[in-house]
């Protein structure tokens, strides 16, 4: 079975991408076992808690990674430089855990996947 990898890139508001990415990333784990979820760039904002998409006009999407976990979904990692160049702390809250790997860790583990699809 191939290791499929979910790169979330794109802020949560704006695009459809979070969103489209989050259901492909569902759907996925039906059909595999072995997926890994990365948040780089703006992607590491998906995961911010207490986010009021409505006051934008977006669809609020992001209390939704909280369960991917019941879908076995435990391999997250988020980009250590995505954070800091977003003012963002490496131990601030998120709505899910995820692993902060500095970007050549990040990468490393990136390449040991089949299939990578960016959101």
């Amino acid at each position: 079975m191939k290791r499929v990898a979910f790169v979330f890139r794109s802020a949560p508001h704006g695009s459809t991408s979070g969103r489209e990415g989050l259901d492909a990333l569902l759907a996925t784990s039906a059909l595999s076992e072995d997926i890994g979820v990365f948040f780089v760039g703006d992607g590491v904002l998906q995961l911010l808690p207490g986010q009021q998409p409505a006051k934008v006009l977006g669809r609020d999407y992001i209390a939704t990674f909280r369960i991917l976990p019941l879908y076995d979904i435990e391999q997250c990692f988020l980009c250590a430089a995505s954070l800091r160049e977003r003012g963002l702390s490496d131990q601030a809250s998120r709505v899910i855990d995820a692993e902060v790997l500095a970007p050549d860790v990040l990468r490393e583990k990136l390449n040991q996947y089949d299939v990578v699809l960016t959101f």
